[in-house]
């Protein structure tokens, strides 16, 4: 049988933040720190209301965000359990690095391939003459030591100085931050797939085990392009969060 996770709380009553939200932040923490581990049965709301003091909607409250963010899973009959530790990642332009990072996780980066070369598609992506010359990188991400993604990026000649090992040290977008972007306007494409000789061993994964396979374009405000990107995802360590809004 699981252990029980039985998270400490300090919850602070005269701070204008709501009780759920600071019970569900502090639960967060403790999964993402590993205090509370994949396959911990959790206290029930129960048992943690009166634990807490606190009324049983807010406690259910507090622990449908962690289900709603794919921390806890509820089974039917035998109660709720911390979840797999995978990386929920919102849909933005952002870095995987500095999500993993933010999440309590280890990232480490293995650049595969680096180089100048032409790509016609990836200069057709970014509005580039097909000719121009690129800088192509392929890079392994890896999380607490573990495959995650294969990572294919095109950058236009004005960031052809970022070099190997900064690329191996940090975000891509890290560095591009350095280099003068700011925002930036993507678009994403996101499919699943059976992944290819080459990524099965890459990745470490059977022929039976999906990916999750993303294209990107990214572009600044100006129209200055930024980077086109082709990455693989192990579908096993990797969820997309969508944040839809209607104006």
């Amino acid at each position: 049988m699981a252990d029980e996770a039985v998270v400490q709380v300090a919850l602070d009553r005269a701070s204008p933040v709501p009780l759920y939200f600071q019970l569900a932040e502090q639960l967060t923490a403790a999964i993402t720190d590993g205090k509370a581990q994949a396959g911990d049965s959790f206290e029930n709301e129960v048992a943690m209301s009166e634990r807490l003091g606190l009324s049983r909607p807010t406690v259910r409250r507090a622990i449908h965000h962690l289900v709603d963010q794919g921390l806890l899973v509820r089974q039917r009959g035998l109660g709720t359990f911390v979840a797999s530790r995978r990386v929920h990642r919102r849909a933005s332009r952002g870095s995987l690095y500095d999500d993993l990072s933010s999440q309590g996780r280890k990232p480490s980066t293995h650049v595969l391939e680096y180089g100048i070369e032409n790509e016609p598609k990836a200069a057709g992506s970014l509005d580039l003459d097909a000719d121009t010359q690129l800088l192509a990188v392929k890079r392994l991400r890896l999380a607490d030591g573990e495959p995650l993604a294969i990572m294919r990026n095109w950058l236009p000649p004005r960031h052809s100085s970022i070099t190997r090992e900064q690329l191996e040290a940090r975000g891509l977008y890290s560095l591009l931050r350095d280099h003068g972007v700011g925002s930036v306007v993507a678009h994403q494409s996101v499919a699943a797939r059976l992944p290819t000789v080459e990524e099965r061993g890459v990745l470490k994964i059977s022929s039976r085990l999906p990916v999750i396979a993303v294209s990107r374009t990214a572009f600044e405000p100006t129209g200055a392009p930024v980077e086109h990107a082709e990455h693989v995802y192990r579908s096993d360590g990797y969820t997309i969060d969508l944040v839809l809004e209607e104006n």
